[in-house]
């Protein structure tokens, strides 16, 4: 059964009655900002039964945007046994309602988000190159449009492989 779509503030009143509130996000984008009293439980370790232990009351799943609870909602559901809800809107709506987030803006930016600034700056830097010194410098943004290409069929990003080894993103890997 998919789970119910609920608000910010229904989600809140559930959550001081006893729900649990389940982050699906990275352990980059929980150490930065989270909503204070979740558990972090990232989509890509959740399977069919592997929070049936979690908690018995209600799980109240949700990412940044609810866009990536929405696409898994029924694995969300098959993977626990208590009643599952969807958190709409993600911890943007819950932070619009003025609901509490505990937020560490020392913490690196998300390493998807770091992926895209420097994509997005390698095709600018290629397209300016190669308009101004080089025609070979379009080059630069093929690469970077095949690396993404690559990425996008694999599921498997270089880049951002790269960039979570960057020392600036040590920290959210140690928290």
């Amino acid at each position: 059964m998919i789970p119910e779509l609920i608000g910010p503030e229904r989600a809140a009143e559930l959550a001081r009655s006893g729900a649990v509130l389940v982050d699906i996000r990275g352990a980059d984008e929980y150490a930065r900002e989270h909503i204070s009293d979740s558990r972090l439980h990232p989509l890509a370790g959740i399977a069919p039964g592997s929070l049936a232990g979690t908690a018995p009351a209600p799980l109240i799943f949700f990412c940044r945007s609810g866009m990536r609870t929405q696409a898994n909602a029924e694995r969300l559901a098959q993977a626990t046994t208590a009643k599952a809800y969807l958190l709409a809107g993600g911890i943007d709506a819950w932070k619009q309602a003025g609901l509490p987030v505990t937020a560490d803006p020392r913490q690196p930016i998300e390493v998807m988000r770091q992926v895209q600034i420097v994509a997005g700056s390698l095709v600018l830097l290629g397209v300016a190159l190669g308009a101004t010194a080089s025609p070979a410098f379009y080059a630069l943004s093929g690469l970077v449009g095949a690396g993404l290409v690559f990425a996008g069929i694999t599921g498997v990003c270089g880049m951002a492989r790269l960039l979570a080894k960057m020392p600036w993103n040590r920290r959210a890997q140690a928290a």
